[in-house]
C-alpha cells in the first residue's frame, strides 16, 4: 500500500493512493496515520479492507490538494550520521564502526513540497536526501536484525535539512542544527515493504535549482535498515509511528569545492525510487 495524507497543514486526512493523480480518502475507515493506528495493526485491518474491496470512499483527484507528511507527528525522530562511507570522506570524517545517532525534533516534519524555511542566523544550511523507516510496532531489545522486519511499517522519501554552522561550529550535540522549524520534509507517501524488491537496492538522488547534487543507492549504506532498527532497540524502546533517517549518500553541498549552500529562491528536488520524489522552495525566515 501506498499511505497518504491529503490536506491543509493540521487538517490533513489519511488516503490510500491510486496513482499520481488519484487517491482515496480513508477519514471513514481511519482516524490518522499515528501512533494509535501503528500499534493497533492499523496496518494489517486496511490491507483486509482493501483486498476485499470493503474501502467505501470514492476516488478523488489530487487537483492540486496539498500533499502532507504521510505520518502524524511521531514520538521521535531517530537520525543516522554517515551511515554512506563516500559521504563520509567527503565531509573530512572517519568512517563510524557504530552507527551514529542523533535525534531530530518531531516539530521539523512537514510535507514533501511544503517551503523549508531558512533559521535566522543561517549561514550553511544544506540538503540531504535520506531513506526514512517508519516503525510499526513498539519494540526494545530485538534479538537480531531479522527481527526488525516484522518491526518496520514501510518507507519514505525524507529531505533531513541541516544548518552545517549550527550543528558543527557552535559547540555541543549535533541535533541544533538539525531541529530548525521545517527540516524534514517527508513524503510523499509511506510505502509498505511488500511493495519494494529490495530496500537496499534503491536509487537516491536530489537537484537543486536543477543541478545534479547528490547520486547514491541504498546498497552503499554501512548499516543497513534491519541492522540500525535491532542496533536503535537495543539502547531505546521504539515506539509505533516513530521515524528513522538513515543517512545521506555524497553530494550535499558542505562536500563540494568550494562548499555551496542554500538561499532564498533556491528549488530543492529530491527522491527515492519506489518511493516518490519531493520539490521544496526555499524561503526566508518570518
Amino acid at each position: 500500500m501506498y499511505l497518504m495524507r491529503v490536506g491543509a497543514t493540521g487538517a490533513e486526512r489519511p488516503a490510500l493512493r491510486i496513482d499520481d493523480d488519484t487517491y482515496l480518502d480513508l477519514s471513514g475507515h481511519v482516524d490518522d496515520f499515528d501512533e494509535a493506528f501503528f500499534a493497533s495493526d492499523g496496518l494489517r485491518r486496511l490491507e483486509t479492507l482493501r483486498r476485499e474491496d470493503r474501502l467505501t470512499a470514492e476516488p478523488q483527484p489530487l487537483n492540486g490538494r496539498r500533499i502532507g507528511a504521510p505520518i502524524a507527528r511521531p514520538h521521535q525522530i531517530l537520525c543516522i550520521g554517515l551511515n554512506y562511507r563516500d559521504h563520509a570522506e567527503e565531509t573530512g570524517q572517519a568512517v563510524p564502526a557504530e552507527p551514529i545517532v542523533f535525534t531530530k525534533a518531531p516539530n521539523t516534519l512537514i510535507g514533501p513540497n511544503d517551503p523549508v524555511t531558512l533559521p535566522r542566523g543561517s549561514e550553511k544550511s544544506d540538503w540531504e536526501v535520506e531513506l526514512g523507516i517508519v516503525i510499526g510496532s513498539r519494540c526494545r531489545y530485538l534479538p537480531d536484525p531479522d527481527a526488525a522486519r516484522d518491526a518496520i511499517a514501510g518507507f519514505v522519501v525524507c529531505n533531513d535539512v541541516s544548518e552545517r554552522a549550527f550543528q558543527l561550529e557552535r559547540g555541543g550535540q549535533w541535533s541544533k542544527g538539525k531541529s530548525c522549524e521545517t527540516f524534514n520534509p517527508c513524503g510523499p507517501y509511506l510505502v509498505t515493504p511488500d511493495e519494494i524488491d529490495d530496500v537496499h537496492g534503491l536509487d537516491l538522488w536530489l537537484d537543486v535549482n536543477g543541478e545534479p547534487r547528490q547520486r547514491g543507492n541504498t546498497a552503499t549504506m554501512l548499516f543497513d535498515v534491519y541492522h540500525l532498527v535491532h542496533y536503535l532497540s537495543q539502547f531505546m524502546v521504539l515506539e509505533p509511528g516513530d521515524l528513522i533517517n538513515t543517512g545521506t549518500p555524497p553530494g550535499v553541498g558542505m562536500g563540494m569545492n568550494p562548499p555551496v549552500f542554500l538561499r532564498p529562491g533556491d528549488v530543492i528536488s529530491l527522491g527515492i525510487g519506489a518511493l516518490g520524489a519531493q520539490r521544496q522552495e526555499v524561503v526566508h525566515s518570518p
